[in-house]
């Protein structure tokens, strides 16, 4: 076996050490960049070469390999990269005003130090020094919204529960901060930083609360059930960027020039978007989702390169201005 296989099965080894499920062929195709074929030698390397390899059907039908006794794969040592990322983290915590994000990873990292021998621990924060200041850090330019540093860590609380939050939320137009109670779900991460939640006197259906406009936050010692079957990453797919809306949910259809094909094509402009070849060289993306008012500031960045098909409400909003004069794309 040649060394970077070993590696790689030393890497899998840890993977399914790690992971309280275990790990399934599409997991293991997706963090190697191997097809299924692949994966499959890769699971039998792992039951020959270690002996506590616990293979389960998970509820979809599924095989995962869970490794009981992971041996050697405790000894694969510090690696820089890992520091390094675990850095890159930390500083985009810190700038994200996620400040119990940024602790959380700081534990991480001072426990992966603590663990390692002194003299590789040492060897690996030089090395991660060098590849950030190679690197540099990549930072998210332009604006942002404050956030209260207490008022998210009490929302991740809150949220790791669950737990009811009574907060002071202001609304727009000037009136005074309303105290509410909720009951959190999610976080929607973007530009802004919305809180998902039910308001039980308002209703059953969720709701979205900008972080920036939550003055107080307090954790109540009151659990509740979530919403049935509810999961975050499905609800954000309602939506184009962060507003939801059902009366604007429906199917989009958008159709690139052939100039700007090319371009669009490295786009994932929606997690669900389906992607049309045309005859004349233009490309069209389409997707079902909400959020009119987010597309129409997105699709103002490719002036007249595109077109919206549909919705109609879409195409009348920026049909005024599809500029001819931006010398770049997005």
């Amino acid at each position: 076996m040649s060394f970077a296989k070993a590696r790689q099965l030393l890497q899998l080894a840890e993977m399914a050490a790690a992971r309280h499920g275990g790990v399934t062929l599409n997991d293991i195709a997706e963090t190697f960049a191997v097809d299924h074929r692949t994966a499959q030698r890769m699971t039998k390397a792992l039951e020959e070469s270690f002996g506590e390899v616990e293979i389960r059907t998970l509820p979809d039908r599924r095989r995962a390999w869970k490794l009981r006794d992971p041996g050697p794969a405790r000894f694969q040592g510090l690696e820089d990269e890992t520091l390094a990322a675990l850095d890159i983290s930390i500083r985009a915590a810190e700038r994200g005003d996620t400040a119990a994000d940024a602790a959380a990873l700081r534990r991480l990292r001072d426990r992966l130090i603590a663990q390692a021998p002194a003299r590789e621990a040492r060897r690996a924060e030089t090395d991660a020094e060098a590849l950030l200041d190679a690197q540099g850090f990549v930072a998210r330019p332009g604006p942002r919204t404050r956030i209260d540093a207490g008022v998210a860590e009490t929302v991740t609380h809150a949220l790791k529960g669950p737990f009811r939050l009574r907060i002071l939320y202001v609304t727009p137009g000037g009136a005074p901060p309303a105290p509410r109670i909720v009951e959190p779900h999610g976080l929607l991460v973007g530009p802004r930083r919305y809180l998902v939640a039910r308001q039980p006197d308002r209703g059953p259906e969720l709701r979205h609360f900008r972080l920036d406009r939550i003055h107080e936050a307090e954790a109540l010692e009151e659990s509740f059930a979530l919403v049935p079957g509810f999961d975050i990453d499905a609800h954000a797919a309602r939506a184009f960027g962060l507003f939801q809306s059902e009366r604007e949910y429906g199917e989009v259809a958008w159709r690139f020039a052939p100039r700007a094909a090319a371009h669009a094509r490295e786009f994932v402009f929606h997690p669900e978007q389906r992607v049309e070849e045309n005859p004349d060289g233009s490309l069209t993306v389409r997707f079902t989702a909400a959020g009119w008012t987010e597309m129409a500031w997105h699709l103002y960045q490719w002036g007249d390169s595109v077109e919206v098909l549909s919705p109609e409400p879409l195409r009348r909003m920026v049909e005024g201005h599809r500029r001819s004069d931006f010398e770049v794309l997005p």
